[in-house]
């Protein structure tokens, strides 16, 4: 007899995890799968070029519904799980009854955080997080105006750059003295900066949101200096927080995300959590790989595998406004530390590697990526990397240090 195995959460990692146990364990259970959107899952890292026309959402489509009947995966899309009753391994959907499981996985990923300032429930206040914010921001874009966008990390940076790609005057608020500063130094992120203004983006830095201003609707945002930048949209974009309400209400163990071991398994037998939702060893993933790699192990898992999870090394590569950026492991630095960096911000091009004791600690690239997996692979590994030190920043070969515009600096922290 197949075991109820029911999926909770139909983004890119529940998806990922329903193709690879249908794939390793075919026979082994019946599967539901439960989606809050009208849609089946799609590539939301490519929302921000479905904003600029870039792509469509049939670029966006992941699987349609034929494969999950083909799968003999149940599809429930438009509805919201509202209660787990783990004593009577059931879960409560609205609108749709009780679905009983056997097995449970929590794959409800993350909401977006909205500013607790006046104003930011005007209409014209949205965030950026799915298809149908897309849908509000193109047709905000097409009634004209001026719009603002809050928050300069990686979704903040995505929606100013769509926006600008249609035409829309944009001007971009971060509270931090720099784009990006989780992943990138001053160095990095200047270049950045400086793409974003060649497409036309103001940038405003270290500035605070005090206020949404407008009667009926967003009419402009006013900052804590009290300077008042005009704008009828504004999008919020200030970061993200796990989906746990499910999981608390039912009495799981949470701590800033859902507590899984390593086998990915939460307090509650039988309920196992994965992606942007899940707190593994104190840490909250909120990008899309460790939680690809999550799905995948779980579903080893589940198909008999003695399996585990170690941890991802943190990385981020992407492309704001055209120009390739990459960044993995700890960029902070720390007393001791070797420092080398790279920079010809004429040709657009930055390199900054963190040596600690003979390992690689960190890599920020901006302008040239080609070498992003060498360092990403000798960061992972823990490589001794104290034979290569001089040549490091050239990447994998002495050869390539011809091609390279500057010389490397060194520097301690």
């Amino acid at each position: 007899m197949r075991e109820r195995l029911v999926v909770v959460g139909n983004g890119m990692v529940g998806l990922r995890f329903v193709e690879e146990v249908t794939r390793r364990a075919p026979e082994r259970f019946d599967v539901t799968v439960v989606g809050a959107e009208p849609v089946p899952a799609y590539n939301r890292v490519l929302l921000s070029a479905l904003v600029a026309g870039e792509a469509s959402e049939d670029d966006c489509r992941l699987r349609d519904r034929r494969w999950y009947l083909a799968n003999r995966v149940r599809l429930i899309t438009g509805a919201r799980a509202s209660a787990i009753d783990s004593a009577e391994r059931e879960l409560r959907i609205d609108n749709h009854g009780v679905v009983p499981f056997d097995r449970l996985v929590l794959a409800t990923g993350s909401e977006p955080i909205r500013l607790p300032v006046p104003g930011m429930d005007l209409p014209g206040v949205i965030t950026f997080r799915d298809l149908a914010d897309v849908s509000r921001m193109r047709a905000a874009a097409g009634a004209g105006g001026r719009a603002v966008v809050i928050g300069g990390g990686l979704l903040g940076l995505e929606a100013a750059y769509g926006l600008a790609r249609l035409g829309v005057p944009v001007t971009l608020v971060h509270l931090a003295s720099r784009v990006m500063e989780r992943q990138l130094d001053d160095g990095a992120a200047r270049l950045v900066e400086a793409a974003m203004r060649a497409r036309g983006i103001e940038i405003v830095l270290g500035a605070q949101t005090a206020a949404i201003d407008g009667e009926e609707r967003a009419e402009a945002v006013r900052l804590a200096d009290g300077r008042v930048l005009p704008a009828s949209l504004v999008v919020v974009a200030v970061g993200v927080r796990p989906a746990t309400s499910l999981a608390q209400a039912a009495g799981l163990a949470v701590d800033r995300g859902i507590v899984v071991d390593d086998v990915l398994a939460t307090s509650v037998r039988g309920i196992y959590g994965i992606g942007e939702c899940v707190a593994h060893r104190g840490t909250v993933y909120g990008l899309v790989e460790p939680g690809y790699a999550q799905a995948e192990m779980l579903a080893r898992r589940m198909a008999g595998e003695d399996a585990r999870y170690g941890g991802t090394l943190l990385t981020t590569r992407l492309k704001v406004s055209g120009v390739p950026v990459f960044s993995a492991g700890d960029v902070a630095t720390a007393a001791g530390d070797d420092v080398i960096t790279m920079s010809d911000y004429s040709a657009g091009r930055y390199a900054r590697l963190v040596v600690r004791g003979q390992k690689l600690a960190a890599a920020i690239l901006v302008g040239e990526t080609r070498h992003a997996g060498f360092y990403h692979e000798l960061i992972a590994s823990s490589a001794d990397v104290s034979a290569m030190r001089d040549e490091l920043v050239f990447g994998p070969g002495d050869a390539l240090a011809a091609d390279q515009p500057a010389a490397p600096v060194a520097q301690a922290a």
